[in-house]
């Protein structure tokens, strides 16, 4: 399988992307010469991989049956000070709500995402560590 985005230049420091039938615009700070009219690139990297694990673990706990009533996922990168600059951190905060879930099962999906699963998680632990936290909404 191959996967093929397209990316067209809009002004100043904006960039549109077309991925599959979607559009997703980038941009810059003004500080940086930008008008912030889109995440940064990095910050969109950051997107997608809590959205990488989110599909996951909704899918892994749907198959356990193991409802919950939502999911919502955090994640905090350091940035190296040295060109180029990537992440030299991440941390992920899963934070789950619902009635009576089991526990178990929410860590043992948020693991098989994390270790199994999750493929932009792979390719950034290979880069930097990954560290995540788990925390229960009643």
């Amino acid at each position: 399988m191959t996967h093929q985005v397209s990316t067209e230049w809009v002004g100043k420091r904006a960039f549109d992307h077309q991925i599959q039938d979607h559009i997703v615009r980038t941009d810059a700070l003004e500080i940086q010469g930008g008008d912030n009219s889109g995440p940064s690139p990095k910050r969109l990297l950051l997107a997608g991989l809590t959205g990488c694990t989110a599909v996951d673990i909704v899918s892994i706990l749907d198959k356990m049956r193991v409802p919950i009533d939502s999911l919502r996922i955090t994640a905090e990168a350091d940035l190296g000070e040295e060109h180029p600059k990537v992440y030299t951190h991440i941390r992920m905060q899963y934070i789950v709500s619902g009635k009576n879930i089991d526990r178990t099962k929410v860590e043992r999906a948020v693991k098989l995402s994390q270790e199994q699963y999750c493929g932009v998680a792979a390719m950034l632990r290979k880069n930097c560590p990954i560290d995540y936290t788990i925390e229960y909404l009643d």
